[in-house]
């Protein structure tokens, strides 16, 4: 890992991967604020798995968050019915935190170090024979409504998108999901992931 850059962090009860998408409701002003600066700029923030206490700022409860996560950026935006801001949220790259701080506007920045390999639209892995059974899983998932909703566009010949994606859309922890997200090796992970799979099918 490498380009050691300072951004904003928004930690969540989610894991995003790379050319994952999420939803998220907007209220709390300093996200509000980060929203229209990303909006304004072109830029994104770093999505973070909490590992300890919520999502929503309250007096007395402090974020712990875990050091690798994935940069976002905004591509669809809507104002609710209930008045309320809706994004989408799209990951681009993985990354690894060397210091985080609280900054006077009540934002967590960070400084990081992105992957040069887990990126968005960068190298492409092909897929194997082996992994039949993994792209298989990943069809059957992706017929599911929820996931239908989100719009995905997989690119099942790379190995890097079916690990992203099923470590996703497979039904273990978010502390799983964490686990997967943190591995380097694409091969690693999909052999994870079978290993996963198959113990849950038991």
């Amino acid at each position: 890992m490498s380009n050691l850059q300072e951004i904003p962090l928004f930690p969540l009860n989610s894991v995003l991967f790379p050319k994952g998408k999420l939803t998220l409701q907007i209220f709390e002003r300093r996200y509000l604020d980060l929203v229209s600066r990303s909006l304004k700029s072109d830029t994104g923030f770093g999505i973070t798995l909490l590992k300890e206490g919520g999502e929503v700022a309250a007096p007395g409860r402090k974020q712990t968050i875990h050091d690798m996560g994935t940069y976002a950026r905004i591509v669809d935006w809507d104002q609710l019915p209930n008045g309320l801001l809706s994004i989408i949220v799209e990951g681009v790259s993985k990354f690894r935190i060397k210091e985080h701080w609280i900054a006077d506007s009540d934002l967590l920045m960070a400084r990081v170090c992105f992957s040069e390999t887990e990126i968005s639209g960068e190298r492409s892995i092909p897929v194997q024979d082996e992994c039949s059974d993994m792209t298989e899983l990943l069809h059957v998932l992706e017929k599911h409504p929820a996931v239908q909703d989100m719009n995905l566009q997989i690119d099942y010949e790379n190995l890097w998108e079916l690990g992203w994606r099923l470590s996703e859309l497979i039904p273990v922890s978010l502390e799983k999901k964490q686990e997967l997200l943190e591995l380097d090796d694409p091969w690693e992970r999909i052999r994870n992931i079978e290993a996963t799979v198959h113990f849950l099918e038991k």
